[in-house]
């Protein structure tokens, strides 16, 4: 369609300028104009205006009645994540909107961009402990990269432009609009919707600094080790491109965050595997003893640094990154290179000597054999009854090609299948990274679905993680997901019992969990599924579960004490990651 056909189409479908409509119309034309094609929400009384509303727009919005409102916002994260727009949530007040404020703070801390609209009780009852009355402002000032409450109906429009450019734009991150039922309700003069590209306090692209790039790209042409880290920021900024031809120029090692999966494709012969505690040997270790450290799109959180007063010490480091709070927050930098890496990253490479660094490369792809041997050749081919969880997502691979869309949950299957999963392509790996939250999953699965309906959306889970958000079940049974849900059991909540049994002399308190019959439970929800006990049927339940049309839960049943090495211990440098 041809943008002046989408202008067109557009015009016959929105209300036109200088009308009289309510401040919920306003809302729903808001997100029509931004694009949006698809909401997650519950309602209630404080919102019910708005949905009021929302009949009447039911061929232009489809809306998913989620079963909890932390389901929804994970959704809407989920969506963002696969489809690189903007995700959208409903709530109502009181409970429904601090039911948000868990996937708030993921959406926060991993960039994610999302707008919430919450109802709130009429304006002459704020302050009051109105029924259903929380201060969600405050409550979520935190947890949000902007909020706001709008007690009057013509400011909903500017309001809304506000949060989706603020949601979108620079660092993304979630945004939060408070709306006062009797701004819901108020008719006012509606003069067209215009989008926000200007916020005068705001600058979300930084002017590059040309003097930098320069002083980047001496740097690395005098370097004889150096080594690129990339995350999510490779993503954001819808760089890959810029980011391929950057590390093949002179042939430098990269290695991935768990945010940063998929960047680049695993096969890739520049790419060395993961970082951070449960990442890959070869990549940790070499941060210790490369001389140039780049980092483009990261953030240097604790789970990848290990102890920062031992953390690449040797290296002098450059950080691409477009967010200024980021550079010298954990990790100095020698050359710091603020703005966005789709504009920094082809000015850099444009200086870059073409060096070989196939030496350099090698020593990772011979640390890469001892993991191998030590660790990896175990996990993905055991040689026992029991089966694992590596080798699970080994025969996953094998069936996908790498082109499916992996989803997780909190745990040991999310540092397994981070690990092991293959990419093919980018927006394909989706977790909660930095807050690390159990009952992700699943939501954030169905979410993800509907941001690309067209690929292979594969949710892993552990028997901990599933049940926190299990009754996400019944959006999936209304609105037809096709969502594959493949439950790694090993009957503990493994991560934790890990822990405990290295670290706390195995001294496992509270961490056995009894589940219910997943399979009955979904059959429940008329999901169809099925539960794997032994080897010789894993691969055939596997085609099965990926060949069915519609939503399957397959349940896989794993060693119920097997690790997750290599492993960095907290309190230690990632040199001293240890194999077993």
């Amino acid at each position: 369609m041809s943008t002046l056909e989408k202008t067109e189409t557009l015009e016959a479908t929105t209300v036109a300028a200088n009308t009289q409509i309510s401040g919920s119309q306003a809302v729903l034309e808001a997100l029509i104009h931004e694009g949006v094609d698809t909401v997650f929400g519950y309602p209630g009384g404080a919102i019910m205006p708005i949905y009021d509303a929302l009949y009447d727009y039911n061929d232009k919005l489809k809306h998913i009645l989620v079963r909890h409102e932390q389901g929804g916002i994970h959704a809407a994260q989920g969506y963002a994540r696969t489809s690189g727009r903007v995700g959208v949530a409903f709530a109502t007040s009181g409970p429904g909107a601090t039911n948000l404020v868990t996937g708030l703070a993921d959406a926060m801390i991993d960039s994610n961009p999302v707008v919430c609209v919450t109802g709130q009780v009429f304006a002459s009852l704020l302050g009051t402990d109105a029924f259903q009355e929380t201060d969600v402002i405050n409550i979520t000032t935190p947890v949000t990269k902007w909020n706001y409450q709008v007690t009057d109906a013509n400011e909903i429009p500017s309001v809304l432009a506000k949060a989706f450019y603020i949601a979108r734009t620079g660092r993304p991150g979630p945004v939060l609009i408070d709306i006062t039922k009797n701004a819901q309700l108020q008719l006012f003069d509606y003069e067209g919707y215009e989008k926000c590209n200007h916020i005068r306090s705001y600058r979300p692209a930084p002017i590059v600094r040309k003097e930098y790039v320069e002083e980047a790209a001496r740097v690395i042409n005098a370097a004889k080790k150096p080594f690129v880290l990339f995350g999510q920021g490779v993503i954001l900024g819808k760089a890959e491109e810029e980011f391929q031809r950057f590390i093949e120029k002179s042939g430098f090692p990269a290695a991935a965050t768990v945010m940063g999966l998929s960047a680049l494709a695993t096969d890739h012969p520049l790419h060395v595997g993961m970082l951070g505690m449960h990442g890959n040997y070869a990549p940790n270790v070499m941060t210790n003893e490369c001389d140039v450290l780049i980092a483009i799109g990261m953030r240097f959180d604790d789970r990848v640094t290990g102890r920062l007063d031992k953390y690449a010490k040797q290296a002098k480091v450059i950080h691409l990154d477009i967010d200024p709070a980021e550079i010298d927050k954990n990790v100095k930098a020698a050359v710091p290179v603020w703005g966005d890496c789709k504009e920094t990253l082809p000015m850099l490479t444009a200086l870059l000597d073409k060096v070989d660094h196939s030496a350099w490369l090698q020593q990772f792809r011979e640390l890469e054999k001892e993991e191998i041997k030590e660790v990896i050749q175990e996990e993905l081919n055991p040689t026992t009854d029991i089966m694992t969880m590596g080798e699970v997502v080994r025969e996953l691979n094998e069936l996908t090609g790498g082109n499916a869309v992996i989803v997780t949950d909190v745990g040991q299957h999310q540092m397994v299948a981070c690990r092991y999963a293959k990419y093919t392509q980018s927006k394909s790996s989706v977790t909660s990274g930095g807050l690390g939250t159990m009952g992700f999953g699943l939501p954030a699965a169905i979410g993800a679905w509907y941001g690309a309906p067209d690929r292979d959306v594969i949710a892993i889970i552990g028997d901990g993680g599933i049940q926190m958000t299990i009754q996400e079940l019944g959006t999936i049974m209304q609105f037809g997901a096709k969502v594959k849900i493949l439950i790694l059991n090993n009957e503990f909540l493994g991560m934790v019992r890990q822990w405990q049994q290295l670290f706390h002399d195995k001294r496992y308190s509270f961490v056995n969990i009894t589940s219910p019959d997943f399979v009955a439970v979904a059959k429940g929800y008329y999901i169809d599924g099925n539960k794997v006990s032994e080897r010789q049927h894993l691969k055939s339940a596997l085609k099965t579960m990926l060949e069915h049309d519609g939503s399957y839960l397959l349940e896989v049943m794993v060693g119920k004490e097997n690790n997750v090495f290599p492993m960095v211990a907290q309190g230690t440098s990632v040199s001293e990651i240890r194999l077993k």
